[in-house]
């Protein structure tokens, strides 16, 4: 008898653990099943943030297109202009004008010359395209810009193309 109840005490506590067991299971079932509900709802809400940024970004690429282009309208306007002048002074100074308003629409952007005749050659900012032989000028020196270079915000936009003084070659 005492068999019988050590039997049924087992068989009691094996049937409250197998209890227990399947409790803690569905319990972590429902978190597993919470965790991944959440995990779907922060996968989508990134995709419609990087969907929202990627709106936002062309919508201001385009704005900022449409800026600089109703300033480029103007200079075009002043071309005309220039164009329909009659006499030489007249185009003269309409081109003048335009020029003028083109530096300073640029300015505007960040963009700004590269200093070139008479500073060191420097390869990350000039491209050398001809070299004149050259007594009075420092070897390695830009003696004549032939197209002017660029920066914008400090990181150079296009290499300025200049001419380079090298010594005279002895006889």
């Amino acid at each position: 008898m005492t068999e019988e109840i050590n039997r049924r005490a087992q068989a009691d506590l094996q049937n409250a653990e197998l209890s227990a067991l399947r409790e803690a299971l569905a319990q972590a079932e429902t978190k597993a099943a919470e965790n991944w509900e959440a995990f779907l709802r922060c996968r989508a809400d990134l995709d419609n943030y990087r969907k929202r940024v990627e709106r936002d970004l062309e919508r201001r690429v385009r704005m900022g297109k449409s800026d600089l282009l109703l300033s480029l309208l103007e200079v075009v306007d002043n071309f005309q202009l220039a164009l329909e002048a009659e006499d030489g002074a007249g185009l003269r100074s309409g081109v003048e004008v335009i020029f003028r308003q083109l530096q300073k629409l640029l300015a505007m952007q960040g963009v700004e010359p590269v200093a070139c005749v008479g500073q060191p050659f420097d390869p990350a900012c000039h491209e050398a395209v001809a070299v004149s032989e050259s007594p009075e000028v420092a070897e390695d020196t830009v003696t004549h810009e032939l197209r002017r270079g660029y920066r914008m915000q400090g990181e150079l936009l296009r290499a300025a193309r200049v001419r380079v003084a090298r010594s005279p070659c002895p006889e």
